[in-house]
């Protein structure tokens, strides 16, 4: 489904809606009546501890279990229920007391980073300005067809009392919350974030805890960890759960287990490694020496089977060198530096009695210089950037624009061919809100893969989306600037920036695409495979998820 198709059009009663909504209904009517309460400061200079907010809703929230974001958060006063327990990624149960995850700063977001300060109230009291917000509240939620304001507009003409007016436009636009349509609710929580109406998203989180659970259907689950980036962009906190996330990881052992079943279950990856080998293999199939210089080579598996292919290649294998660059991010879900990687491939080349060297370059994208990569005369150079470049800045982050930057300095290598593989979304420059939906659209159709290949009771599950995704979700969602680290971009976009950089189209072979056809086969049919413009793409039903091409 695209972001275009993402709302629907649906009528409510005006009485569907249940006890938890009645408790919001009487707190809006009260701010309503009395909106000078609404907030309160003390006499101090601005400080965040100078902020207070007076309202409290009683709920009873059913337990769901997300990251634990609250550990990077500091203590708030709102949503004190003793009755809301949340679970720390280890399953042990923390009050809400212990667990806040509402901004103590109404006043500055991520999008107002230079301090400008907003109204107080996130009440309205202008009648016209009330009914353009609800308005587009309601048609984020119910669609733009709706008439239900319309069909209330003489009572504003009329001059009928407005917090009765108010009320009952309420109970229509909030009874979406009673459908349990987590996906319509989700987006009306982020067009409230987006528009900095703190008031609507705090009750629209609300809502949404009662909706998701990580042990539920894919967009339940997908739910848990979007809205706990949502929750993060509102304290400021993104960053530190994004960081802090790789330190409440299991042992590296368990760790790479999961990584293990995701690449198993979902064939993304290993359409990647495969699409990119095939044409590395494609392009040496003549050469005596080659070096394969790989940008993140993470575990190192992408390179298992490109080492037995040559070792079956007619009139015996090349010599092979690969320059493994990563920095300690990768280190720990390895379990320790790059030397592991090195010494399980060759003992895999020696096994396949294939002449085999490693180098290690333990450092980051952004400080690889071209010493670093030992390129010596006589090899034939493959470049291999898997799930890599969209971590690199671009000039809308750095004046620096490290990802430009790199492909410049690899054309200068004159390689054979540099293969490209990434996740074909649009994350990199897009502002919040579409942001939002593209990331909404594109991981609805993960999680529903995952759920076809991977049963909702397996133990395992929960742990692969949460210690494999769930992180990249909540950067995408909660941070901002150069703290947003999965900056990911169309293939057409790419395709410009491999062409500016120098580079022409390398065709694939047909060989591959029937490789990875075979290798379809065994997933689910609603998978397919397209060829469009020299590139292939992986899809789930009509969305695609990922991209491979490759250059010269």
């Amino acid at each position: 489904m695209q972001a275009s198709h993402l709302y629907t059009n649906s009528s409510m009663s005006s009485g569907s809606f249940y006890q938890p909504m009645q408790e919001v209904e009487a707190y809006y009517l009260s701010q309503f009546q009395n909106k000078d309460h609404h907030l309160r400061y003390n006499d101090n200079s601005y400080d965040d501890s100078s902020l207070v907010t007076d309202f409290s809703v009683p709920n009873t929230y059913e337990p769901y279990c997300t990251l634990e974001s609250s550990s990077v958060n500091r203590s708030y006063n709102t949503y004190k229920s003793p009755s809301t327990v949340n679970f720390s990624p280890t399953g042990s149960p923390m009050s809400q007391q212990e667990s806040q995850s509402y901004p103590p700063d109404l006043h500055h977001s991520p999008d107002n980073a230079y301090g400008s300060p907003r109204s107080g109230s996130c009440v309205t009291n202008d009648v016209s300005d009330l009914r353009h917000k609800l308005r587009e509240l309601e048609t984020v939620m119910l669609g733009p067809d709706s008439d239900i304001i319309d069909s209330i507009d003489s009572t504003f003409q009329n001059g009928t009392d407005t917090c009765s007016s108010e009320m009952n436009i309420w109970r229509q636009i909030m009874g979406a919350g009673s459908r349990k349509d987590v996906k319509q609710v989700l987006i009306a929580c982020s067009k409230a974030v987006s528009d900095n109406d703190f008031l609507m998203a705090d009750w629209l989180m609300a809502e949404l805890r009662q909706m998701v659970s990580v042990s539920g259907e894919p967009i339940q689950r997908l739910g848990a960890y979007m809205l706990e980036g949502l929750v993060a962009r509102l304290a400021s906190s993104g960053s530190s759960i994004y960081k802090a996330l790789r330190c409440k990881e299991p042992a590296s052992a368990d760790l790479l287990s999961y990584m293990h079943i995701l690449y198993e279950v979902c064939p993304y990856f290993k359409f990647g490694y495969m699409s990119a080998n095939g044409a590395i293999a494609e392009a040496m199939k003549d050469e005596d020496r080659v070096h394969i210089i790989d940008f993140q080579i993470a575990q190192g598996s992408q390179w298992i089977t490109l080492i037995q292919a040559f070792a079956a290649r007619p009139g015996g294998p090349p010599h092979i060198r690969i320059t493994g660059i990563d920095d300690s991010t990768s280190a720990y879900a390895r379990g320790g530096g790059l030397y592991i990687v090195g010494r399980k491939l060759s003992q895999l080349a020696q096994q396949f009695k294939v002449p085999f060297e490693f180098h290690a370059a333990g450092m980051s994208g952004y400080d690889v210089k071209l010493e670093n990569l030992g390129v010596q005369p006589g090899e034939a150079l493959a470049v291999n950037f898997a799930f890599m470049l969209h971590h690199m800045p671009d000039e809308s982050v750095s004046t620096e624009n490290y990802r430009d930057r790199m492909l410049i300095q690899v054309k200068r290598l004159s390689p054979k061919v540099v293969t490209l593989v990434e996740q074909e979304s649009n994350t990199n420059t897009t502002a919040f809100y579409p942001r939002f939906l593209e990331a909404l659209n594109y991981y609805t159709a993960m999680f529903e893969s995952i759920d076809v290949t991977l049963p909702r009771d397996h133990k395992e599950r929960i742990n692969v989306e949460q210690h494999c995704l769930a992180r990249d979700i909540v950067n995408i969602i909660a941070c901002e600037g150069p703290e947003r680290v999965e900056r990911h971009e169309l293939l057409g976009k790419w395709k410009s920036r491999f062409k500016m950089a120098g580079f022409r189209p390398y065709p694939l072979s047909s060989v591959v695409n029937a490789t990875i056809k075979t290798l379809l086969e065994n997933y689910c049919e609603k998978y397919r495979l397209q060829e469009r413009d020299g590139a292939l793409y992986l899809g789930w039903m009509n969305r695609d998820l990922v991209a491979s091409c490759a250059w010269k």
